[in-house]
């Protein structure tokens, strides 16, 4: 299915204004960093406890970044303040910000208006697989000559950023469910108004603001409710969440993957897969991206980029230049003969299907996950007890427990001796390096910078060898 579409066209031209971005080196808030100076505004922020990839990209664009929330930074005088998620009341900047009276928005607001509105949307949502799925659609169309704009979650590596304002009219962005800021409980994605809409997979997460997966549906209903009778709605067909949220209503055109009457992957060998539609065959995608999962989130971007007017051959041919994102799967050396990975895997659906997607490629060599548990959801211990049945595909299963608020040793009693739990990183590390050895793989889980784990571990083992790059 191709969706006829005319052309957005130029921006809609806006007074050019400095905006100082609070949160400015989350993923999201990097990249309407990066696209706000694209369109030539001028752009300063701040943040704290910051980490790569994000900061390394804001200072590779020159923009200016302040530590802290400090209310001296009223004396910048901007134009306009833009507010990340991560700020709350109580944040010195913010309270003087309302003091003063000025103005702010919120990121997703101020994208919706100042970019999307004249843009083709392309968005991509669920709880797993959002960065990749939107990384590949991008990487389709620009390999398609469409020279996509994008917004998405991490910074894949066919692009190095984590965002552009592209130079046509056609604009993919990764639909985050998480709340819009302090001041707007929506979902982020709702602002976003798609003409084509992804739905990968609905599941509980953020139990810090959402109380059930009925709360999360809903989010979810409201986002399906935005997308036009126009556009097209390309959703998981074997997710139970997602259908029930569409028998809630919808209002567009549905295509699905996975199913036996949308489209569908049939492994082909380790790095291909045959990919079919309503039972025809499409093509062979050549890529080394792991694990099923990948291949139904490459299933829903090529149904995505149909809908866009590119050819699924196309489509499937682009996908063997695809170079993933980083912290997904990511090979990052290797040292005494032992790889090291890095994935940003936290919640247990995805913890397992990473593990899985290694098995796949590593066969009986050992791997030896190494975890913090740091996302609001799994510091809570909503999901503690699918921990374990998460980590079971590995050999050896070692826990970094600091600052959880719930036993993460009975959490993985059922795992016995594979598994243990430490509190200090430095202790952690040695762990791991007196356990490894030659053909083993280290596979690192966090969504944040844990310590810098990954370089310890590659400079600890390198003690036993010498290092070598991936």
């Amino acid at each position: 299915m191709s969706i006829r579409h005319r052309s957005a066209g130029a921006l809609t031209v806006h007074r050019l204004v400095h905006i100082h971005i609070l949160g400015i080196c989350g993923t999201f808030m990097a990249g309407i960093a990066a696209i706000a100076k694209a369109a030539n505004h001028r752009v300063t922020g701040c943040d704290a406890n910051v980490y790569p990839p994000m900061s390394t990209q804001i200072a590779e664009q020159g923009i200016p970044l302040i530590e802290g929330f400090t209310a001296d930074q009223l004396a910048l005088k901007p134009d306009l303040w833009v507010i990340g998620n991560v700020v709350s009341r109580g944040n010195p900047l913010m309270e003087a910000i309302l003091n003063r009276g000025d103005k702010y928005v919120s990121g997703p607001q101020w994208l919706a208006e100042n970019v999307l509105a004249s843009k083709w949307v392309l968005a991509v949502a669920g709880t797993h697989g959002k960065t990749t799925t939107s990384s590949i659609l991008a990487w389709i169309l620009q390999d398609a000559g469409l020279a996509p704009g994008f917004l998405i979650g991490g910074v894949p590596k066919n692009f190095e950023s984590s965002a552009s304002l592209g130079s046509q009219s056609h604009f993919v962005i990764e639909a985050d469910e998480y709340d819009t800021s302090f001041f707007d409980k929506r979902s982020k994605m709702v602002h976003y108004r798609p003409k084509i809409a992804v739905i990968n997979n609905i599941e509980f997460d953020h139990a810090d603001i959402f109380a059930d997966l009925a709360a999360i549906e809903t989010q979810f209903h409201h986002f399906v409710r935005t997308v036009p009778a126009s556009g097209l709605i390309v959703v998981n067909g074997k997710d139970s969440a997602t259908g029930r949220v569409l028998a809630r209503g919808c209002w567009t055109p549905v295509e699905r993957f996975g199913a036996n009457e949308g489209w569908n992957a049939t492994e082909a060998g380790n790095d291909s897969f045959e990919v079919t539609s309503q039972g025809k065959r499409m093509g062979t995608a050549r890529w080394g991206l792991l694990g099923e999962h990948n291949r139904m989130n490459a299933l829903a971007a090529i149904a995505a980029a149909r809908a866009a007017g590119v050819d699924p051959a196309r489509a499937i041919d682009s996908l063997a230049r695809f170079e993933n994102v980083k912290r997904r799967m990511e090979l990052l050396g290797k040292a005494a003969g032992v790889s090291v990975w890095d994935d940003f895997a936290h919640h247990p659906t995805a913890i397992a299907a990473t593990l899985a997607g290694l098995r796949g490629r590593v066969g009986r060599a050992r791997i030896l996950a190494v975890l913090e548990l740091r996302s609001n959801t799994m510091k809570l211990g909503v999901m503690k007890e699918q921990l374990a049945d998460s980590l079971g595909g590995a050999e050896r299963i070692y826990c970094y427990s600091a600052n959880l608020g719930w036993n993460a040793v009975e959490a993985l009693a059922p795992l016995g001796r594979r598994a243990s739990c430490e509190e200090n990183l430095e202790r952690l590390v040695a762990a791991v390096t007196a356990e490894a050895r030659p053909g083993d793989h280290v596979l690192v889980m966090s969504n944040g910078g844990f310590g810098g784990i990954h370089k310890r571990l590659l400079a600890a083992l390198g003690e036993q060898g010498r290092p070598t790059a991936p």
